[in-house]
């Protein structure tokens, strides 16, 4: 186009930036930023949504506020981009603060605003701001798409309001696998294992394809509620490739802890030296729990070293290496361990916890629109 002397205008700046949104091609971005302000667009509210987009989507919240906060004009689309942003970046409570500057500006959010502003709330378990959310959307007589419902599911899943996200969900006229997903996760997150597996059993029964994700959420829920045949069940029917696909590291990190919890350290400590994997904090982390639970010192001390070999300058490591050495009666061991930690120039951090007990976060990516 421009090699024939044909100069974009602003409707073919917003085209153009959606696909480097959408690739998330940030040098490109800034290098259409350029041309905008070259071409004397800058002042164009549609480029500049379009620039908002780009940089959120890129992650670059600076840029992003920086546009926004030299926009003379802004409508819910441009609100909608900076909340979307913050979320992608993990500051919820931006997000939210964005949020609420939006309603005082007096602009109206649309459907694509409430998702990203409900995911916000559940990763910043804002339970006052979600249901204040609901409530806007009660009093407005919006109905409740796949979108907006999963994200009120999740909100109040997330928020350890299972039961209010129940009722949202059994409201619901359209479902997807997300949508049960939240559920599943909500009950995992209550400890409350077997009506997660009972819900889980009704989402196959009804058609709905179980993903990662799911079976991630379902053998977390038997973790914790200690539901060690059922959850032995259900990761055998992984291994069978019942659900198309095979058990991924998520899905071994919840046995290990299953196992662990319920007290079976041999069998939580052949799946992390068996599996096809290597074997990560979190599940170290899990064992331990357990072996400290059960007393076991000797695969404490086992574990542990296994834990500083991943974190050698972790000083909660050498602390409870040391505390089991004196456990041990193993003087000289524990000594030892304190004189280490004086070479790495390592002190005792009474405000940490060493422990990442339990399978990693479970991620749900919810639509925009």
């Amino acid at each position: 186009m421009l090699k024939n002397s044909i100069l974009p205008n602003s409707y073919t700046f917003p085209v153009v930036l959606k696909s480097l949104s959408d690739f998330k091609e940030f040098r490109k971005g800034q290098m259409m930023h350029t041309h905008v302000v070259e071409l004397g667009h800058v002042n164009d509210i549609y480029v500049q949504n379009s620039l908002l987009n780009v940089y959120a989507s890129c992650g670059d919240m600076d840029l992003c506020r920086k546009v926004f906060e030299e926009m003379t004009q802004r409508d819910v689309v441009s609100w909608t981009s900076l909340i979307t942003g913050y979320r992608i970046v993990k500051k919820y409570g931006d997000a939210l603060i964005a949020f609420e500057q939006m309603q005082y500006a007096g602009v109206e959010p649309s459907c694509a605003t409430m998702v990203n502003a409900l995911s916000a709330c559940a990763k910043f378990s804002a339970i006052e701001m979600g249901i204040w959310i609901h409530d806007f959307m009660k009093r407005r007589r919006w109905e409740l798409n796949v979108n907006l419902g999963t994200a009120l599911v999740d909100m109040y899943a997330s928020c350890g309001r299972i039961e209010e996200g129940l009722k949202v969900f059994q409201g619901m006229k359209e479902k997807n696998e997300i949508t049960w997903n939240a559920v599943i996760k909500g009950l995992a997150l209550v400890k409350s294992g077997e009506e997660a597996v009972w819900w889980f059993n009704r989402m196959e029964q009804e058609g709905y394809k179980a993903d990662d994700v799911t079976l991630v959420s379902v053998l977390c829920a038997c973790s914790h509620s200690g539901l060690v045949d059922t959850g032995q069940e259900i990761f055998s029917s992984l291994i069978d490739r019942k659900y198309g696909f095979p058990p991924g590291v998520k899905h071994y990190a919840c046995m290990i802890d299953l196992f662990a919890r319920a007290g079976f350290l041999k069998d939580a400590f052949k799946f992390i030296t068996e599996m096809p994997f290597e074997p990560t904090k979190s599940m170290w982390g899990s064992l331990l729990a357990g072996c400290r639970d059960q007393g076991s010192l000797e695969l404490s001390e086992f574990v542990t070293k296994k834990l500083l070999e991943l974190e050698p300058d972790n000083s909660a490591y050498y602390v409870v290496l040391s505390n089991l050495y004196a456990q041990m009666g193993r003087w000289s061991d524990a000594e030892k361990v304190r004189e280490l930690m004086k070479v790495r120039g390592l002190k005792k951090d009474l405000g940490s916890s060493f422990l990442e007990t339990g399978p990693q976060e479970i991620v749900y990516e919810l639509s925009e629109q």
